[in-house]
């Protein structure tokens, strides 16, 4: 019953801000709230303080005694959600797949799939040396394993 409530509340106030979207809600025995939510144009802290009044707000600590964190998914997190790969384009990802390892631009978020483009090193086709080749590759979100934004400084 607890946890529908929270649930509950928690779908509202997203409804409200169609630009936050959950990325994890974990509800503990001992009632510790833990919500991560991303955003279309990031996550500020009164994009938390909303969410946490919302849900706070309209649960009483006479019925429930509850803990309550409201936490923004950090820039090391893996992408969960397929909203978060639409933000980050034109970003580095790091991306592990079924079958492979990448890192290259994100250039492109359907629905369905996601485009990465990286440069490699590759033997001339004729002579010696090696000339700069431009990969491409589409990757179907069912296929990625992992997914981070490569942090560069």
């Amino acid at each position: 019953m607890f946890n529908t409530a929270v649930e509950k509340l928690l779908n509202d106030a997203l409804a409200q801000r169609e630009d936050l979207f959950l990325i994890n809600l974990t509800i503990s025995s001992d009632n510790k709230i833990n919500i991560v939510i991303d955003g279309d144009r990031g996550v500020t802290v009164e994009d938390c303080m909303f969410i946490s009044r919302a849900i706070e707000h309209n649960l009483d600590r006479e019925e429930q005694d509850f803990a309550l964190e409201v936490m923004s998914a950090g820039a090391a997190s893996p992408l969960v959600n397929k909203r978060q790969y639409k933000k980050h384009i034109n970003r580095t990802l790091g991306l592990k797949t079924i079958d492979d390892k990448l890192e290259g631009t994100l250039t492109s978020a359907t629905d369905e799939k996601i485009t990465l483009e990286w440069k490699v090193r590759e033997p001339k086709p004729v002579g010696k040396g090696k000339v700069t080749v431009k990969k491409q590759a589409s990757i179907a979100y069912e296929d990625i394993v992992e997914a981070k934004v490569m942090i560069k400084f």
